[in-house]
């Protein structure tokens, strides 16, 4: 693998002005020289233009690769004007932060439910080199390796729980970001890219399976309000029967208590509101 270098190059102030002083005296030596002084002087302009052109700019947060004859030369990452060889080659090579945004993906999840899924990428170049040399284009070489790591990711967790999983794509969404970060650097860590960050934007059930997932969720939630219900409803009943006794105000035998209990958690459990009968007999009539 070709690895980052620094760039063997000088300032390109300095140069400038080297260049500029060269060309005043050029122009003095024409005007005011002998014949033959005057046509050295003229190559002379034309050396100074020619080592002009080895002047380049380097931009905040990016790069230059510079390249002689197809041969990596190494990267000039030091901002401002710099001068280098005139012969190489210079490829601009963005260094800051960028997202990336991936299509939403119809995949199934790991009990094979279709689900649409997308998720953002936010990375940036750190090896130059292996960014421009290493892949033909990194830049779609991310993208397509994002969106295959998220794929691949999407078929290894459920969407939701269903037998006390560990990690689910729904629940647990710090540590699937993570897991998601991690596989999309293993992909592109040869292209000389650190993935910063990567978070699910997108998570639902495919249009087909939506409503009978609907329906299975709002189920769960049913059966999990009961549950606390029941649980409720039973430390009450044990609370009246206990302060009762406690507390003497009547006696009931064991059949007068299961007929006690069944009427409150008849009330305490019921979905609609009770309507009360009043009892003007006596205990047993």
């Amino acid at each position: 693998m070709i690895n980052e270098k620094p760039a063997k190059s000088a300032s390109g102030y300095t140069m400038l002005l080297g260049l500029f002083l060269s060309l005043l005296v050029c122009i003095y030596l024409i005007v005011v020289a002998a014949p033959a002084i005057k046509a050295l002087s003229g190559f002379g302009i034309g050396t100074i233009i020619f080592l002009g052109l080895g002047l380049f700019i380097v931009a905040p947060n990016e790069a230059k690769v510079l390249q002689l004859f197809g041969s990596y030369a190494g990267t000039e990452r030091k901002p401002g004007l710099r001068w280098a060889n005139p012969l190489y080659t210079k490829r601009r090579v963005s260094t800051r932060i960028r997202n990336f945004e991936s299509d939403q993906l119809k995949v199934n999840d790991l009990y094979g439910n279709p689900i649409d899924i997308a998720a953002v990428v936010v990375w940036r170049v750190v090896d130059t080199a292996e960014a421009v040399f290493e892949v033909d284009n990194y830049e779609e070489f991310v993208a397509i390796q994002s969106e295959s790591a998220l794929r691949n990711m999407a078929t290894s967790y459920p969407y939701d729980e269903h037998e006390n999983e560990a990690v689910t794509l729904r629940a647990n969404a710090n540590e699937i970001a993570e897991i998601l970060r991690k596989e999309i650097q293993d992909r592109l860590g040869k292209a000389g890219v650190e993935v910063i960050e990567s978070r699910i934007s997108h998570l639902a059930y495919a249009q087909e399976i939506a409503s009978a997932m609907l329906q299975r969720q709002q189920a769960s939630a049913i059966i999990a309000a009961r549950q606390k219900i029941v649980e409720g409803a039973v430390g009450m009943v044990d609370l009246a029967l206990t302060r009762l006794s406690e507390k003497g105000v009547v006696e009931l035998d064991e059949e007068r208590k299961a007929a006690m209990v069944s009427n409150l958690l008849v009330v305490l459990c019921g979905d609609k509101n009770a309507t009360p009968v009043i009892n003007s007999g006596s205990l047993y009539t």
